[in-house]
């Protein structure tokens, strides 16, 4: 779950600018949190307090 978040905030700042290098900074000032974050960590809650789905 960590690997989650600190990936999706490292890659923010290339979601719309396409990056292919494996040579770029990590934790820039730019980085942030996107939608993906905030849907894992809803999932993760749904799925480990066993809710309804169906509702």
């Amino acid at each position: 779950m960590l690997g989650a978040i600190v990936g999706d905030g490292d890659g923010s700042v290339y979601e719309f600018d396409n990056h292919k290098s494996k040579d770029f900074p990590l934790f820039r000032e730019d980085s942030h949190f996107t939608d993906d974050t905030i849907l894992t960590i809803a999932t993760a809650d749904a799925l480990m307090s066993d809710m309804d789905f169906a509702e």
